[in-house]
């Protein structure tokens, strides 16, 4: 026998509340002064500051390999070039 959860078999609340019984709200639909939660501090205070381990930028293996690379095309594409026009 297949068994229901209780969730399935209970109704949702309506997503749009009677205004006139909704608490904390004014007439007109404004919100008195302290019935919402106080504004969330900004990025940089979301902790300590971090020392440990500051960006230095790139490190030289990568910029080395990189320009290895430009360097093999460069050739590649002279000798290309040098085999068109002679």
């Amino acid at each position: 026998m297949r068994e229901t959860s209780p969730r399935a078999t209970t109704r949702e609340p309506n997503p749009d509340p009677d205004p006139e019984r909704t608490p904390g709200l004014e007439r007109g639909g404004g919100v008195p002064p302290g019935e919402t939660p106080p504004a969330e501090g900004s990025t940089p205070d979301a902790g300590p500051r971090e020392t440990h381990n500051p960006t230095t930028g790139w490190s030289r293996t990568p910029v080395i390999l990189i320009g290895l690379v430009v360097a093999c095309f460069v050739v590649l594409f002279l000798g290309w070039l040098l085999e068109l026009l002679g």
